[in-house]
């Protein structure tokens, strides 16, 4: 694995895992590779000092492995819990938040430009944990 400091258009710094170098370019250029803050697809590598090999510690699979799980749980409460409102997604976030309808815990589709327009506006929205890799992706 591969860890990218990465930083979006508006300057937010995050990170991200890599199988390989290429799939940093192969993501970007599909725009499947979005800033985890404000959703802008416009993101670039950080300057980063080269990360020296060291003898791996049999806790650090562990420790990944355990983020991983973590993660599709958190994605699996928010698809078993919440009402999936598909592309609807600003649109009910943005009633929602201005009490026009019921205040529920949804999730949904929406472009970068309306995830950076709810935020602006104050609607409380993240992005989820992407869905776990099927077994022929990973190979």
């Amino acid at each position: 694995m591969i860890r990218y400091a990465l930083t979006c258009e508006t300057g937010h710094p995050f990170e991200a895992w890599f199988s390989v170098s290429s799939d940093f370019d192969d993501q970007l250029a599909s725009g499947r590779l979005a800033c985890p803050l404000c959703a802008s697809p416009k993101v670039r590598k950080q300057i980063m000092a080269p990360a020296v090999a060291k003898q791996r510690t049999p806790e650090a699979p562990r420790a990944q492995a355990m983020m991983m799980e973590t993660m599709g749980r958190i994605r699996a409460h928010v698809e078993e819990t919440c009402d999936y409102v598909g592309d609807r997604f600003a649109t009910e976030a943005r009633q929602i938040h201005e009490g026009a309808a019921e205040a529920r815990g949804i999730y949904g589709e929406a472009s970068p430009g309306e995830v950076k327009a709810l935020l602006k506006d104050g609607v409380p929205v993240a992005a989820l944990p992407p869905p776990a890799p099927r077994k022929s992706e990973v190979n």
